[in-house]
């Protein structure tokens, strides 16, 4: 199950360092005008071979990892251009976690701001969760947000610190557009107040022309 307080469910380990934006969702795949679609392109040269035939023996094609819900990954996750489509395809994919050491700047708060949930652990740890998660018998984890805890089918925890601001969000349910409407009374005082203070910079709406 899923909810705004946990990810709960199959792991998949993708143990590769500096995975950048373009490896997650190749620049082919960003000519639409709209987010739709682009689940096709999720790490598309991986799973796909260039004569177009599906790569069986890569983990997201194999059977057991076909429902993951968490990838586990290399250090500086996500690095590369800020194109946010990664972050849009991967929940697109039915992605709902990243677990790694490190990730790239952008990709991070992109990736904040549109409620997938980036976990950061040690190496030594992400190693340990990696080599057991490589196993389908003990693939599912589940990722407590509320106890900012990590916890695997062999019965392990491992606990993660989060920024407030992005756990308050994703324990909300909301998005970055969301988080910010919450304050939505503060922001139309702050207004009128600026207004009053300098009117002069206000720009008025044209007469219309009878």
């Amino acid at each position: 199950m899923s909810d705004f307080s946990r990810v709960e469910g199959v792991a998949a380990t993708l143990p590769i360092a500096n995975l950048d934006t373009d490896q997650i969702m190749p620049k082919q795949f960003l000519l639409g005008t709209d987010k739709s679609g682009l689940a096709r392109g999720v790490l598309f040269d991986l799973r796909v071979a260039p004569d177009g035939h599906v790569r069986e023996t890569f983990v997201l094609n194999r059977p057991e990892w076909r429902n993951t819900k968490v990838i586990v990954g290399g250090a500086n996750f996500g690095c590369g251009s800020s194109r946010e489509h990664a972050v849009w395809g991967l929940q697109q994919f039915g992605i709902e976690a990243v677990i790694a050491p490190s990730y790239g700047e952008i990709f991070y708060y992109n990736a904040a701001n549109n409620r997938l949930l980036t976990v950061m652990l040690t190496a030594d740890e992400v190693a340990a969760i990696s080599a057991e998660v490589e196993h389908a018998a003990t693939s599912r984890i589940c990722i407590d947000v509320a106890a900012q805890v990590v916890r695997t089918a062999s019965g392990q925890s491992y606990a993660f610190q989060m920024d407030e601001r992005q756990r308050n969000m994703y324990l909300d349910g909301l998005d970055v557009l969301g988080a910010s409407l919450k304050r939505l009374p503060e922001i139309e005082a702050f207004e009128r107040q600026h207004w009053r203070a300098h009117p002069w910079t206000r720009v008025l709406p044209l007469a219309r022309v009878a």
